[in-house]
Order: structure tokens, then C-alpha cells, then sequence
């Protein structure tokens, strides 16, 4: 019985060293897609390593376990506040090391590198360009 929990263990150590993605988690018992379907809140976004995150204090991401996606987003310039929502879905690429947005007004489409994926953070890189986000559950 020992030596069965022995290698129990063992393979967990073994199998758990390396991370799929840069910032973690290292292990999680749930699956990718059930980590991603959430609430989204952008946290700190940052563009050219300068913070940026006053841009998107008003947007929101919820995305399911299915693979829908909808965005919401309202910014104000001056005494007008604009509103906006997007549906449409989402998908892994890459094995699992991006993600892809693709919304019915293309112009919000967009592919992530995932850094961190676990059940309360999303941090994600603007593939091709120089936007970071780091997303939290709301």
C-alpha cells in the first residue's frame, strides 16, 4: 500500500512541474473551459508597459463553458456616454494556449495569448501587439 501511494505521489509531483501557461496555475481540478466561463472585470491592462487600465474600467466579459461570449462596454466623452455589447463566442487555439474572440461586429474580434488561466484570474496577451489585460471575476 506504501508503494502504491508512493507512486501516487510521485507522478502528481512529476506531472504537475510544469505549467501550461506563464503566470499558472501549476494544478487545477477543473477543466480549462470551465475556468473560462465567467464574469470578467478588467483588472490592470497595460499597453506599451504603461497602464492603461482607466480605459476599461467599464468593460465586462461573461463568457460559458459553450463557448458564448458577450461583451459589454460604456465610456463617456463629455456629457455623452456610449454603450456597447457585442454577442458571439469563443475558442481555444493553439492547443490551448490562446484564445479567440469572434463577435458578431467583427471589429471587437481578437486573438489572446492565455498567461494565467485559474477559476478568478484571466490574464491575457493581445496577440501581435502590445496589450496586456489581467481579468478577475466580478
Amino acid at each position: 500500500m506504501k508503494y502504491i501511494i508512493s507512486l501516487t505521489v510521485a507522478a502528481l509531483l512529476f506531472s504537475t512541474s510544469c505549467t501550461k501557461y506563464e503566470e499558472g496555475p501549476i494544478l487545477s481540478l477543473k477543466t480549462k473551459k470551465s475556468r473560462v466561463a465567467n464574469t470578467w472585470v478588467v483588472d490592470k491592462a497595460y499597453e506599451n508597459d504603461e497602464d492603461v487600465t482607466d480605459n476599461f474600467d467599464q468593460y465586462e466579459l461573461y463568457t460559458t463553458s459553450d463557448g458564448d461570449a458577450t461583451l459589454n462596454a460604456s465610456y463617456s466623452i463629455g456629457d455623452f456616454t456610449f454603450e456597447f455589447e457585442s454577442d458571439g463566442t469563443w475558442d481555444f487555439q493553439d492547443k490551448k494556449e490562446n484564445i479567440y474572440f469572434d463577435y458578431e461586429d467583427d471589429a471587437a474580434d481578437e486573438k489572446y495569448q492565455i498567461l494565467k488561466l485559474t477559476e478568478n484570474e484571466l490574464y491575457l496577451r493581445e496577440s501581435g501587439g502590445d496589450l496586456e489585460l489581467q481579468l478577475k471575476s466580478k
